[in-house]
């Protein structure tokens, strides 16, 4: 065997001739595929899930300069609201101030029945995107307040500020805006310094709160009513009755015991005074004020006191004689032998008319003759 040259360059130097025709990794596999291209950088595609192989939404944004409004995902991702909830809170967030959002306006504005749109308010209004409340105006009618939140749970800071603002200031004028002016010098190691006497802020409009409060003026003592004679204790429990029904007719005509307890006087001397049941609620509950009314039993006791019934009268009211009519036996008659009713038997009244009529002229002839 011979071996070659050192000074030769062969990748099987120091290999006998034998051992490069025996030595597998010196032949080239001509059989191999050929290795896949890269994917050229104009058909890259960042946003593409390639493991789904379906495209998802692109965004083609652009920054909006007036007349936008800005939605939260919590509202927008809502896991638990309906499709229709989401776009009614949407646009109720859109709406300026003062906007209405009742049910009737609602669905003139959106293809929406008002039942739907009443279900999706009610799916804003318990995950907290809206407070509904009703309130009383100066006029006396009743409607409803709507709030919109769009973040559920936080207050907004707008009016939390307007109604803090005054208070802080005119307190730091005095004592803690000395503390304010060396506050930033330090700012960087005692930070948690200055946030300390934060959580005692509080406690200064706390103790300040109960100098200044607005003392609740007491509210006016109902108007007096009507007391009866006799307060028998069946007379009151008819009146309370009553008046525990008046919510039957008209739902502004709830009272309380309190209220009751008061009025029930009032309704007793109307019952004293031979006044019914149906007259005394005909009288409290007809001609309602339409704009409703802010205490319903100042306004019973005032109409209790100006539509008292007189008294009766001491021996009652004269009964009216009642007419009895009598019901003769049937007889025959004895000129057309007809039925009649009469006291005694005889003629019908055709007859007696036709008899007295001959009878007359009969007279009538014998005078003539006579004469």
């Amino acid at each position: 065997m011979r071996r070659p040259s050192p000074g030769l360059h062969s990748r099987c130097e120091g290999l006998t001739t034998k051992e490069v025709d025996l030595f597998p990794m010196d032949t080239k596999n001509l059989s191999v595929p050929s290795h896949a291209q890269a994917r050229t950088r104009g058909k890259n595609h960042p946003r593409r899930r390639p493991s789904s192989g379906v495209s998802g939404v692109i965004h083609d944004n652009a920054r909006h300069t007036t007349r936008f409004t800005v939605i939260g995902n919590h509202l927008a991702q809502h896991p638990a609201l309906s499709l229709l909830a989401i776009g009614l809170g949407t646009h109720i967030q859109s709406l300026q101030a003062g906007s209405p959002v009742d049910i009737k306006t609602l669905a003139k504005r959106f293809p929406e029945g008002p039942d739907r749109i009443a279900a999706a308010l009610r799916e804003l209004e318990a995950h907290g995107y809206l407070r509904r409340t009703r309130e009383r105006t100066t006029g006396g009618n009743i409607v409803t307040r709507t709030v919109s939140c769009n973040q559920p749970g936080r207050k907004a800071e707008g009016h939390a500020d307007r109604r803090t603002r005054p208070e802080p200031d005119s307190e730091l004028e005095s004592k803690p805006r000395p503390e304010s002016h060396p506050g930033p010098a330090p700012h960087h190691a005692p930070a948690p310094e200055h946030r300390a006497p934060e959580p005692t802020r509080p406690a200064h409009p706390t103790t300040a709160a109960p100098g200044p409060p607005k003392k609740r003026t007491p509210r006016k003592p109902l108007p007096a009513v009507p007391q009866p004679a006799y307060k028998g204790p069946g007379l009151l429990q008819a009146a309370t009755d009553l008046l525990a029904g008046l919510r039957r007719l008209d739902p502004d005509l709830l009272l309380s015991a309190c209220d009751t307890a008061h009025l029930a006087p009032g309704v007793a001397a109307w019952l004293e005074r031979d006044a019914s049941p149906t007259a005394v609620r005909h009288a409290l509950t007809s001609d309602l004020p339409p704009e409703g009314m802010r205490r319903p039993a100042a306004f019973l006791a005032h109409r209790l006191s100006a539509q008292l019934p007189p008294p009766a009268p001491v021996g009652g009211f004269p009964s009216q004689p009642e007419t009895v009519r009598v019901r003769h036996p049937l007889h025959n008659c004895d000129g057309c032998d007809r039925a009649f009713r009469g006291p005694e038997p005889g003629r019908c009244r055709d007859c007696r008319s036709d008899l007295t009529g001959s009878t007359f002229a009969m007279h009538v002839v014998t005078t003539k003759v006579v004469a």
